[in-house]
């Protein structure tokens, strides 16, 4: 699996952060990294694995698209397939990590529905920081009622703005988060509900560093 790996190491790091990103969230990733370790005292590392095509490779199953033409392949269970069996291992033989370091996925926009989806269908994680997750997606709400999620705790959060929208299936995301919230609450799932202000285009650094630091705390 060629990939594009985006490292800021710490070692003996007691947390170890994984991010699915693009080009705009690897512009802003060191600044991102310098508010976690701002805000922490646990040592950390980030470890960011950049998307060829992040409407296939992170969409759980095939759906039409919901604005552009880009429809979403459904590759999900191949990146985290290669992830799992490639990527980790790679990492974890070139940085030095104990075993007790605590696996978080986390991601912005579709990167963290992909990371709850991962919560879904692998026992890595310890928890899954979902900033702005795309919990919209045709079926996910279905899927998740149906589903174990596997990881200790969950962190969600929504711009205050993101359902105020023209797009009918974007303006369900509101509604659609406080359902996913509920779901956890109700199978015991420890989990965080917070709201940012602006839209989903605003301040994606920001928010994905709270959502992994609330994990760590």
């Amino acid at each position: 699996m060629d990939r594009e790996i985006i490292t800021f190491i710490n070692e003996n790091s007691e947390y170890l952060l994984i991010q699915f990103v693009d080009g705009h969230d690897i512009e802003v990733l060191e600044n991102e990294y310098k508010i976690i370790c701002d805000s922490v005292s646990a040592p950390c590392s980030l470890v960011a694995i950049k998307v060829n095509s992040w409407n296939d490779e992170l969409s759980p199953w095939e759906a039409p698209a919901v604005f552009g033409n880009q429809n979403f392949g459904g590759y999900a269970d191949e990146t985290l397939r290669a992830f799992t069996e490639e990527l980790l291992p790679k990492i974890k033989s070139e940085y030095v990590f104990c075993d007790e370091t605590k696996l978080i996925i986390g991601g912005y926009s579709l990167a963290a529905l992909f990371a709850l989806w991962c919560g879904y269908n692998s026992n890595l994680f310890y928890g899954v920081a979902a900033a702005s997750p795309s919990v919209w997606f045709n079926g996910w709400l279905d899927y998740a009622k149906a589903n174990d999620f596997k990881p200790k705790k969950v962190y969600l959060s929504l711009g205050n703005k993101e359902e105020k929208t023209r797009n009918q299936v974007m303006a369900t995301v509101g509604d659609c988060i406080r359902q996913q919230a509920q779901i956890f609450e109700e199978k015991n799932i420890p989990c965080v509900l917070e709201w940012n202000e602006g839209n989903h285009f605003r301040d994606s650094d920001l928010r994905t560093a709270k959502a992994f630091i609330n994990l760590m705390k």
